[in-house]
């Protein structure tokens, strides 16, 4: 018994480091925190917009671009760090199959760059 409490000691010692550290940081913030609120710090920021009446205003679309690009460039670099990592026993068959993915996700950027979806006014 006493064997199996003294392998579990390094993981009590770390749990309790950890509860110690994140209740001083609790209360060191709310001791310290400035408290002068503001209109413009409490206010809701969504979206890049100031928040209006409506909640069903029409807005850019480019948002959701944006958006969607971020998603596919993730995606791509999700895919793409296990590839690397497996890269020497990837057959032929597995780097040509990545070169059409790279190329379809190349086409779909340069399509979105012509087409003005990066441009900000």
């Amino acid at each position: 018994m006493d064997e199996m409490l003294s392998e579990y000691l390094p993981i009590l010692i770390f749990l309790a480091i950890a509860l110690a550290l994140g209740l001083i940081l609790l209360l060191s913030a709310t001791i310290i925190a400035v408290r002068n609120p503001d209109t413009e710090k409490v206010s809701a920021y969504e979206c890049g917009f100031n928040a209006f009446d409506d909640a069903r205003m029409k807005f850019d679309v480019r948002f959701y671009l944006v958006s969607i690009l971020f998603i596919i460039f993730d995606l791509e670099i999700a895919f793409l760090f296990p590839w690397a990592v497996a890269f020497k026993d990837v057959s032929l068959l597995g780097f040509w199959s990545m070169m059409v993915f790279l190329l379809i996700l190349t086409i779909g950027f340069a399509y979105e760059w012509k087409k003005g979806a990066l441009e900000w006014e």
